[in-house]
């Protein structure tokens, strides 16, 4: 039986999540990397990219350092360029790689992003995507 439509249903089930969020709260809880996240985290769950720590970790170190470097430096092509560099290098350091979040420093630099972005919808958000794949990837739990 192919996974398609379990994929299907967990990137639905994941982003209205996050969209009901922003519709009740002032809050953006949606951000392209996210969309992207969901292809790993229910298209492909058993690969490396798709672990938990790869998942959220991935996702608060590049924004992380994308929110430091625009404290820090402003917003410019060569700040974004910096940040997606730092965010690589960040996440092999650590051993949290999650493709999708290598757009989190763009996402932050671009839209003059502060400190709470990193909570919400970052670390809420990515939680959130995980574990809806927990409980969609492993319903027998």
């Amino acid at each position: 039986m192919s996974h398609a439509p379990i994929g299907a249903l967990g990137g639905f089930l994941a982003i209205a999540m996050l969209a009901l969020l922003t519709s009740w709260t002032s809050n953006p809880w949606i951000m392209a990397p996210f969309g992207a996240s969901c292809v790993l985290a229910f298209g492909i769950w058993d690969a490396p990219f798709s672990r938990p720590r790869n998942i959220v970790g991935g996702q608060l170190i590049t924004t992380l350092s994308g929110i430091a470097l625009f404290h820090l430096f402003g917003q410019s092509v060569w700040v974004m360029a910096a940040g997606v560099g730092l965010a690589i290098g960040l996440m092999m350091l650590t051993k949290t790689t999650h493709p999708p979040a290598g757009a989190d420093p763009l996402v932050v630099i671009a839209g003059c992003r502060g400190w709470s972005f990193l909570l919400a919808p970052v670390l809420i958000g990515s939680v959130l995507i995980l574990a809806a794949a927990v409980l969609i990837n492993n319903p027998d739990h």
